[in-house]
């Protein structure tokens, strides 16, 4: 038992410099876990220049895009889930509603703050996922995969080259966690 007043408060001082150490040292190695995930690591393959196997983009606003064939998968990104913090709704449009790049086409709620979603690219809503709407905390298990919210139809495949590739997304990314 410690009785000197002035060494407990100089300890409990300490205890507490530690922890925000401990907290920020672990919130870095999420973070560059993130950055090193197989999902922002994927690579974009392409077979001649109309067919495609398989791609991914993303946009600075942390959208991403798997386009495979003349479909694209959309969605948020891991990083971007892991900003909002616990999901709790998404809103997410009609099969059929028409979209041109860049506009929003829906949006996430979380117990922080709400944000508007964004088609990377123009094109029309081949289908959503319903899945969602009754488990929005699907998005922060799995961003990337079967948390995707919209399949578009690919309007004009030359707006894929204004999105990063999985390099330029990481660096980004790397960027804004700093």
């Amino acid at each position: 038992k410690i009785h000197n007043p002035q060494f407990r408060r100089h300890l409990h001082t300490i205890t507490m410099a530690s922890a925000s150490v401990l907290f920020i040292n672990t919130a870095r190695r999420s973070i560059a876990h993130a950055l090193r995930s197989p999902t922002i690591m994927s690579s974009s393959s392409t077979i001649g220049s109309s067919i495609r196997l398989m791609s991914t983009y993303y946009t600075p606003a942390h959208e991403y895009c798997k386009v495979d064939g003349n479909v694209a998968t959309i969605g948020i990104t891991d990083f971007a889930q892991a900003a909002l913090g616990d999901i709790v709704f998404v809103d997410l449009p009609e099969p059929d509603d028409d979209f041109e790049a860049k506009e929003s086409f829906g949006s996430v709620e979380s117990v922080k703050a709400a944000s508007d979603v964004y088609a990377p690219i123009s094109g029309k809503v081949l289908e959503v996922n319903e899945a969602l709407t009754d488990d929005p905390g699907m998005v922060n298990t799995n961003a990337e995969d079967s948390a995707w919210f919209i399949k578009l139809e690919v309007g004009d495949e030359s707006e894929l080259g204004e999105l990063m590739s999985a390099d330029q997304y990481k660096e980004h990314c790397e960027k804004e966690a700093h």
